[in-house]
């Protein structure tokens, strides 16, 4: 009988569903999510010609799809203990991972181009472009030598996009949904009176932020003394007001060739200011199960609503990476990476202005859109 803790590796029309211990990892900054499954019998099993290096598979939770993708690395041990049994792999991301641009001769390419030309000779016959408005006509140099992900992601940032693959397979290239409603709530109050957290670390960083970025266009000049910012054509300015308000003064200028009118230069300097300001917060919780209190599995893109009274937090969080775990010292157990709202991929699906009250986010993303 199946279990929640239970996953089902199926290959080549085959599956196993009982192990020792498993993990399946998916981080939307992370090309290409993994898994790792062990076994430990000491009954005398014959293994399935189907498990081999390179095979497809799938993995499943319950009757959730969780990963699709190939068997990396398979170890079969056997010893007078008895038999281990090790199987490792990756999603279908991995073959762009790792391999090169099937057309190196490609100097410029659209988005369009590299889902044509580099994606689906690799593998991957299902792609979605997931945005509100596709700037896909935007250009950028392939490199002989780079990988096919290399390849997809610098023309979907080209573009204010990501790519990231969907647990059934699918390829997107596009942004968050940050219009959707918050999947739970996850509390931790000093008193313990309805904590539904093992674990919650915070983590904040001024290293890599800055209060304000200057992005110059190809126009810009150098002078004897340095960069003369007056003679740039092309120069946008954005700044973080969190820092300001703070007194805190950390500016940063960032030559971009590639910005070739004001429109694109703005665009790179409100990524840069948002990048920065992602990369200062990070919470890390630990839950018990692999399932939201609404029966859906953990999955990145989600966004979540935290309220912890030491750590003084109370508001929704973008879900960016999670790792679904189950091992005999913690049980059944997911980890849960969270980043703050609205601050990752701002041009995939714009955000919606709503009347109302507004918060200090939802205030930060209309004013960098706005400049």
């Amino acid at each position: 009988m199946q279990t929640e803790a239970s996953i089902r590796l199926s290959i080549g029309g085959l599956s196993h569903e009982t192990w020792n211990g498993w993990s399946v990892e998916s981080d939307l900054l992370t090309p290409s999510d993994g898994f790792e499954l062990e076994l430990f019998t000491r009954d005398t099993i014959k293994l399935p010609k189907v498990l081999v290096e390179g095979a497809s598979c799938e993995l499943t939770l319950g009757k959730d799809r969780v990963l699709t993708g190939q068997v990396d690395d398979f170890e079969h041990d056997v010893s007078r203990r008895g038999i281990f049994i090790r199987v490792v792999g990756r999603d279908k991301a991995a073959g762009l991972v790792d391999c090169s641009t099937p057309f190196v001769a490609m100097r410029e390419a659209s988005l369009a181009d590299i889902v044509k030309e580099v994606v689906k000779p690799l593998g991957i016959t299902r792609v979605e472009i997931r945005a509100e408005n596709a700037k896909i006509r935007r250009r950028i140099q392939i490199e002989p030598g780079q990988s096919a992900w290399e390849a997809l992601l610098q023309v979907a940032e080209a573009n204010g996009l990501w790519p990231w693959v969907e647990p059934d397979g699918l390829l997107v290239v596009g942004g968050p949904d940050y219009t959707s409603a918050p999947v739970a709530t996850l509390v931790m109050r000093e008193d313990g009176l309805g904590n539904n957290m093992e674990r919650l670390s915070v983590h904040r960083s001024i290293a890599g932020r800055y209060s304000q970025i200057t992005v110059l266009g190809q126009h810009g000049q150098y002078a004897n003394d340095g960069l003369d910012t007056t003679r740039s054509h092309l120069r946008s300015v954005i700044q973080d007001e969190t820092l300001t308000r703070r007194g805190i003064f950390r500016p940063k200028v960032v030559i971009d060739s590639s910005s070739e009118n004001q429109d694109m230069a703005t665009t790179r300097a409100r990524k840069l200011l948002a990048d920065s300001r992602l990369e200062g917060f990070e919470a890390r919780a630990i839950v018990a199960g692999h399932r939201t209190g609404n029966g859906r599995v953990w999955t990145p893109g989600q966004r979540v609503v935290i309220r912890s009274e030491p750590h003084e937090l109370d508001g929704i969080y973008f879900l960016m990476a999670r790792t679904l775990r189950l091992s005999r010292t913690e049980g059944a157990i997911t980890e849960l990476r969270f980043r703050e709202d609205k601050m990752w991929v701002l041009d995939g699906n714009p955000v919606k202005k709503h009347k109302g009250k507004a918060n200090p986010d939802a205030a930060f993303i209309e004013y960098i859109r706005g400049l």
